[in-house]
């Protein structure tokens, strides 16, 4: 089989096209025929050495965690899928494996896709929907009519947080930039914040649940237009940040947490269930076939991508 593969650690010019032998499922997994992947920044991040001491890859690595595709082949034990199946997942493997014709996944992490989205859009949701549910549900214990702030509102986490923010029956504001504050709005979004003209996030009431989706300002930053028992979830964690989440707990009942994405198959299905009633969608701002990888990966470092990027793996498009 076909695959993109990164033979150390580096930019994006170390993606090569190679020749693999096409895996066999184990028990309790499934062999998917990839129709589609999708790029998200821990790809490029955890290829580049900038994680390599919190998330080490071992090379040769074929990078991407969202797929989408067909059931060809099944492992013993498994009873969720049949062959033919339309599947999406977020792979539980330490490095990825999407961007390749083929991928062995675990039964558990993957879900039927909905019937309405090509393996285009179903591509796009997994890793940053189930980031946007894990943060607010979990991490954040969002509930109806509490105010809920997104920073960074029109990337792939927060496009995704704004509808299920909407879903759960919050109030909404995100943020973003100009040329992103209709798209936002239509999204749902209550109020929208354009950085370029307001650096002050605050809205009059304090808010309950913040999803930095960016982590660029220090949280004393938000902390006035908190509520006094707000949860503040972060994507990334920067040391800083970290110091301050402990230090937060001497004084104060705000919280600080951090999101690692959880693989997931009955979260997927709970996704999966948003789409169908027509709660939530995945919005796509380009789609790469395969072999431009690297481009694909050199858009997303430039932090200007509207949406999830998609990778044309079986040439679809």
């Amino acid at each position: 089989m076909k695959a993109m593969q990164y033979s150390g650690y580096g930019d994006p010019s170390l993606l090569k096209m190679v020749e693999m032998e096409t895996p066999r499922p184990a028990a309790g997994q499934i062999l998917v025929k990839v129709h589609a992947a999708a790029v998200n920044p821990i790809d490029w991040k955890m290829h580049d050495g900038s994680l390599r001491y919190v998330l080490p890859v071992k090379f040769p690595s074929v990078p991407g965690f969202d797929v989408a595709g067909q059931v060809v082949e099944i492992g013993p034990g498994v009873d969720r899928f049949t062959i033919g199946d339309r599947i999406y997942a977020c792979l539980s493997g330490r490095s990825g494996g999407a961007c390749a014709e083929y991928a062995v996944v675990d039964a558990g992490v993957a879900a039927l896709s909905p019937q309405q989205l090509d393996f285009f859009q179903a591509a796009a949701i997994p890793l940053a929907a189930l980031t946007a549910l894990q943060s607010l549900r979990d991490l954040g214990g969002l509930h109806a009519d509490q105010r809920l702030l997104i920073v960074g509102g029109s990337g792939g986490v927060g496009h995704f947080a704004i509808q299920i923010g909407k879903a759960f029956g919050a109030h909404v504001t995100a943020v973003c930039s100009t040329r992103n504050a209709d798209r936002v709005a239509a999204l749902g979004s209550d109020q929208v914040i354009d950085y370029k003209k307001q650096s002050d996030f605050s809205s009059g009431e304090p808010y309950d649940v913040m999803l930095d989706c960016v982590v660029e300002k220090p949280y004393r930053a938000f902390q006035q237009a908190m509520s006094r028992e707000a949860v503040y979830v972060a994507v990334l964690f920067p040391l800083r940040l970290l110091v301050q989440s402990v230090l937060l707990r001497l004084y104060s009942k705000q919280r600080i947490r951090f999101v690692i994405c959880k693989a997931n198959g009955d979260d997927l299905a709970l996704i999966s269930k948003l789409v169908s009633e027509g709660k939530l969608r995945p919005l796509i701002d380009r789609v790469y076939p395969l072999h431009e990888l690297a481009t694909a990966h050199r858009y997303s470092q430039s932090g200007r991508a509207r949406g999830k990027i998609v990778i044309d793996v079986a040439g679809d498009a």
